[in-house]
């Protein structure tokens, strides 16, 4: 007999993007439930990189500062494109997070199910979904015993979502044409070509008689491995990986003095790259790699979700505490389809010059783009993207910073000085008031805040009107300039989208 509960939106897993979405639908007041199927957490590395526009979103909630405690040593030094030995400078694009931060994914999760609980989302492990069905007013989903009634289902529940197959909605995209091995393993004695330090990836790549890998340093004994060959046959994702597999392609890239001592965790994955054509259908939304899978090239699969998430959560809570305008749910596949679309195609470059067997003509491109990568103007380029920092979503008749990420000034409120990203905290919007020109006896939309302050770095405009996920949707040099009521502005401006 199957028990019957409510809530407001269910999610269908516990990854970093479903707890990430938890928190901040929590956060605005929504009742959240993420039914996950694994009984408990996979303690395992697999995406732990977090890109610096990733980290300003994370310090925007107060989240940074827990990651950090956890992150793993690392050489402070810049991303990678195509693991090319390069290294991106992010510092021309005013950040205080220039280089990725390594942290395994299973602690993500923790940090991110404590705060998310915290703040009253549930988390419901052993609960995989079987069912869903989708009513005028609402959704139904089945799972383990389980029957839910929600305004709406967000799916967080990977590449081979269970949600996207039960809706029958096709993946289209590339199917996989190379198999990998990813690890986390322990080594109970090293060559002097295994790396001792987490640094750039170029220093922890190596290619040797059709092998590769990548192998990063963990702390200790455990290391991180990813690797494959050139003439890896697809034995299937379910295909369990033997030791001796590992044991072997130790021994043929760093030598025989290479001791696997333990394997802690192991699974296979391929170089498909696929994508929903709409992250929205009816009340089910999909986020994630639910909704977009791509090679695991640049650190940007986890990074990609995590983002989904904050663009998603407070347009979500709007909509389900009906204080959204008409439009900006629907936004959120305006936006993020674009971003994703972005990724897929910058992997798809990387492949191919990431090609651990290039022939004479990769072997040529690679070396030009190593020497186009020392170029400022290029590095500069490619570390917008490879980030996120770069991103913005370009609004119709608005002129920057409108539609860019806000740098984290240095402000002096009344209160003292402090820094931008402190104001976010609550997930609330933000009317930034650098000129004084905002009348004091202003009635507010709910869940927009207005700071008054003064700031000598620059941000482009006196009165900045800025969401929630940290991006600029209408500026000016006078508030005058508003025009219409503030109530209404803000509502045009919030759901505003390309």
């Amino acid at each position: 007999m199957l028990t019957e509960r409510s809530t407001e939106v269910v999610i269908a897993g516990a990854g970093p993007t479903g707890l990430m979405l938890a928190y901040e639908l929590a956060l605005a007041g929504v009742e959240t439930l993420v039914l996950e199927k694994l009984d408990q957490r996979i303690e395992q590395v697999k995406g732990g990189a977090i890109q610096p526009r990733t980290a300003e979103l994370l310090e925007l909630r107060g989240l940074l500062e827990p990651l950090q405690q956890r992150a793993l040593p690392r050489q402070p030094v810049g991303g990678h494109f195509a693991a090319l030995p390069v290294p991106l400078d992010c510092a021309p694009w005013r950040t205080r997070h220039p280089f990725p931060i390594g942290i395994p994914q299973w602690e993500i999760e923790e940090v991110l199910e404590e705060r998310a609980t915290a703040v009253g989302a549930q988390v419901l492990r052993g609960a995989a979904v079987s069912g869903v069905e989708q009513h005028e007013d609402g959704v139904v989903v089945t799972a383990d015993g389980l029957r839910v009634r929600a305004h709406c289902l967000v799916a967080c529940d990977g590449g081979h979502s269970t949600v996207r197959k039960l809706l029958g909605l096709p993946f289209p995209g590339r199917p996989g044409t190379h198999q990998a091995v990813l690890a986390d393993i322990r080594l109970s004695a090293v060559s002097s070509l295994v790396p001792r330090r987490m640094g750039h990836m170029s220093s922890l790549t190596r290619h040797v008689g059709g092998y590769w890998s990548m192998l990063v340093p963990l702390g200790g004994d455990r290391y991180r491995i990813t690797f494959g060959r050139a003439d890896q046959t697809d034995t299937g994702r379910d295909t369990p990986v033997t030791h001796e597999e590992i044991a072997a392609t130790l021994r043929a890239l760093y030598g025989p003095e290479t001791t696997l001592a333990a394997v802690d965790n192991a699974s296979r994955f391929s170089d498909a790259t696929r994508q929903l054509e709409q992250y929205r259908v009816g009340r089910v939304l999909f986020a994630g790699d639910a909704a977009h899978i791509h090679p695991p090239l640049g650190g940007q699969g986890l990074n990609l979700g995590l983002q989904d998430a904050f663009n998603l959560g407070w347009k979500l809570a709007a909509a389900v505490q009906d204080r959204a305008p008409n439009g900006l749910l629907d936004s959120y596949h305006a936006e993020r389809h674009p971003a994703a679309a972005q990724v897929l195609h910058h992997t798809s470059a990387q492949r191919v010059l990431a090609d651990p067997n290039p022939s004479t003509d990769v072997a040529a491109l690679r070396d030009i783009f190593i020497d186009l990568m020392r170029l400022p103007d290029t590095n500069r380029h490619l570390a917008g993207l490879m980030s996120g920092l770069a991103l913005s979503h370009a609004l119709p008749g608005e002129p920057p910073p409108a539609g860019q990420r806000v740098p984290d000034a240095e402000l002096v409120t009344a209160a003292g000085p402090t820094r931008l990203s402190t104001l976010f905290a609550a997930g609330h919007a933000v009317l930034l008031d650098l000129a004084g020109t905002v009348p004091a006896d202003l009635r507010l939309p709910p869940r927009v805040d207005l700071v008054r302050a003064t700031c000598t770095d620059g941000l482009g405009a006196e009165v900045l009107l800025i969401r929630p996920d940290g991006y600029v949707c209408w500026a000016a040099d006078s508030f005058a300039a508003c025009g219409t009521s503030l109530l209404t502005t803000i509502a045009d401006k919030l759901a505003k989208v390309r």
